[in-house]
């Protein structure tokens, strides 16, 4: 369900910023690095979606489909396109509306397998006054086993690099609302050159008040190599490090002994024997997510000790 929703909402989203249509729009022929980027990894999800199918493998043709469209397009592509959408009129803004809607369609072309009737919606009104036919007997999208390395190197950067931001932020329980800086350390020439180029993006996006380069990192700062190299937030004065410290120990102990208790229940033989099978999943399902949190705090903790 709220995969639908999401999938409905990014065509009202299309829709609302003139994103209806890719008439006459060559993919190769896109300019824009974000553009380029996203069209590249439609192409390897198509791809990975082709591979599933034809192996049988439904689930991973599902999950490679499913990742594109949540992940890359909506949390992403759709994101960072919003300041040209909202600029002024030109050739920029009508690339980006025409790449949104092309790719958008190869989106309803790959989940048409497993979604058919939301997708042969959604195509037949995305479609107006000019009928296209069924979205089922639509040329199935072209795939490529790589995407453009190019573009990937300077958005996927800054991808991975607001991802860890992100997740540094939510670690190490930096309120929401608070802007820190950024300190590039060692940045070879071309991280420099991409930060220059998406400095406002960055800021905006990973809550930034600032982007700055560095030979060596600050102190009292947590540190953060993404593509092999070293990025660094001075947390001093923007968080309690010792009370962070505590409350991550405390939940960390919480975690143990939820698992401890998940534990003992999966151990007894009467309680596989006679609980529901969806019951025993459930408690397993419960014991991963518990470790996958502990490996978090874990990792926070690590770098706390670093910034102390």
């Amino acid at each position: 369900r709220n995969f639908a929703t999401k999938i409905w909402n990014a065509a009202r989203f299309a829709e609302m910023n003139g994103a209806t249509s890719a008439k006459g729009f060559d993919p190769a022929a896109a300019k824009d690095v974000l553009n380029r980027w996203v069209l590249g990894e439609c192409a390897k999800a198509a791809h990975d979606v082709t591979r599933g199918i034809e192996e049988y493998r439904f689930n991973e043709a599902a999950g490679a489909a499913y990742r594109f469209t949540w992940n890359t397009f909506c949390d992403w592509h759709l994101e960072l396109a919003k300041p040209v959408l909202q600029g002024p009129d030109g050739p920029a803004k009508y690339e980006a509306r025409a790449t949104i809607a092309y790719v958008f369609d190869q989106i309803l072309a790959l989940l048409h397998p497993f979604m058919p009737f939301m997708t042969e919606e959604l195509w037949a009104l995305r479609a107006g006054d000019t009928p296209r036919g069924l979205l089922a007997l639509a040329p199935w999208p072209a795939s490529a086993e790589t995407g453009d390395a190019e573009a990937e190197a300077e958005i996927g950067w800054l991808v991975d690099l607001v991802s860890e931001i992100r997740s540094v932020r939510s670690e190490m329980g930096v309120a929401p609302g608070a802007q820190v800086p950024l300190v590039l350390v060692g940045a070879s020439d071309a991280t420099r050159a991409r930060a220059e180029r998406n400095g406002d993006l960055l800021r905006r996006l990973a809550r930034l008040s600032d982007v700055s380069f560095t030979d060596a990192a600050p102190p009292k700062s947590v540190q953060l190599v993404v593509r092999g190299e070293v990025a660094a937030m001075p947390l001093e004065g923007v968080v309690d490090l010792a009370a962070e410290t505590e409350r991550l120990k405390r939940e960390g102990a919480k975690l143990d002994g939820e698992v401890a208790k998940i534990d003992a229940k999966l151990g007894k033989p009467d309680f596989i024997a006679r609980a529901p099978e969806v019951v025993v999943e459930e408690q397993r399902e419960r014991r991963a997510e518990a470790l996958a949190r502990r490996a978090k705090i874990d990792e926070a903790l690590a770098r706390l000790r670093e910034v102390e």
